[in-house]
């Protein structure tokens, strides 16, 4: 059996559609697994040891058609359900099945904040798609997969971090969903942990304003480690806090536990941190939490995110209660019985 799944990006989506590539290769351990996506998002992928093959575009899906066409597959998994993959579909003689995007749902909720979302996490409606042709859910959560080669040395980050860290993902694709600086300083000022700041080369000037509260507990990993590398840091991570971004999920995938900040998206539109219905949490606090200003009507005014607030105010990120948050990191710390290096903080 032959199967194609497409997923063309973005590396949060492709790490939640990532279960369903598994549970396809334990279900048929003997069918051909190919992969679409785009050549931007290759490190996201190409290191996953359920896919026989890879196929990488990089401006049109037109110049894949001769190669797809030519592996004759008996099913395809649209993951993405876009014009792209409507393409793909309609040129390739398999029988396909595709992924739901709930995107009237998600205008209603966005628009109006009339939820009418289904309450199923988009993760277990990919593995809804495999389920049509008999694969079934082990239950295990998300992959991410770093190679040898990308694994980060501890001796790169100073000595006060290397028995044990918390990861700020300081990133996100747009401004709606980032809590502005002034709040990631603040935040970094009141924790009382070594903090390890993640994000792209976007984020250098950032993460530079924002470690410059204390330069011994905040390193500034921004802009100098690749994405397999970033993940690798979040991996050796004691706890994540994370805006809703790829690296939230690369979190969940390494079942650690995470805070995640909310903005101008929201848990509502089912992409809060997975951890899969067969894990089993190890403290009494829950693995994970959604961190949101409470009350707020406005919320969410994006499925994507936004180049800046719609009503101008930012409240969803300008209220976060900073002194909660930190509260909440350092009950988690202790539920696990975690017990990381001490700073001195203004705080304190």
């Amino acid at each position: 059996m032959k199967v194609l799944i497409i997923r063309f990006s973005a590396i949060g989506d492709i790490v939640l559609a990532s279960p369903a590539i598994r549970c396809l290769r334990k279900s048929f351990p003997d069918a051909e697994i190919h992969f679409l996506t785009k050549k931007s998002f290759k490190a996201v992928t190409e290191a996953n040891p359920y896919v026989n093959r890879f196929h990488y575009y990089d401006k049109s899906v037109k110049e894949l058609l001769p190669e797809l066409k030519q592996a004759s597959f008996d099913y395809i998994i649209d993951l993405q359900n876009n014009g792209r993959s409507l393409r793909i579909k309609n040129a390739l003689p398999a029988k396909a099945y595709t992924i739901n995007k709930l995107n009237i749902q998600k205008f209603l909720l966005t628009t109006f904040r009339l939820d009418f979302m289904p309450k199923r996490h988009i993760t277990q409606r990919s593995l809804d798609v495999i389920r049509k042709i008999g694969a079934e859910d082990d239950g295990l959560g998300l992959d991410y997969f770093v190679p040898a080669v990308d694994e980060v040395n501890w001796t790169i980050l100073p000595v006060t971090h290397q028995q044990g860290y918390v990861a700020i993902v300081i990133g996100a694709s747009y401004p709606t969903k980032k809590m502005p600086v002034h709040k990631l300083k603040e935040l970094c000022t009141k924790l009382p942990f070594p903090v390890v700041l993640l994000g792209g080369k976007e984020e250098i000037e950032e993460g530079e304003q924002i470690a410059s509260v204390d330069p011994a507990k905040v390193f500034n990993g921004c802009g100098k480690f690749n994405l397999n590398q970033s993940a690798d840091l979040v991996r050796k991570s004691t706890l994540v806090i994370s805006h809703d971004t790829g690296l939230q999920y690369v979190a969940s995938a390494f079942q650690k536990p995470t805070f995640a900040i909310w903005g101008s998206t929201s848990p509502k539109l089912d992409v809060e941190p997975y951890y899969g219905s067969s894990f089993q949490n190890t403290g009494h606090l829950p693995i994970y939490e959604n961190i949101q200003v409470p009350g707020l009507k406005c919320q969410p005014c994006s499925k994507y995110g936004n180049r800046k607030c719609p009503l101008g105010h930012f409240n969803c990120m300008e209220k976060q209660n900073i002194d909660l948050i930190v509260a909440k990191v350092q009950a988690k710390l202790s539920d696990l019985q975690v017990f990381l290096p001490k700073h001195r903080t203004e705080a304190s």
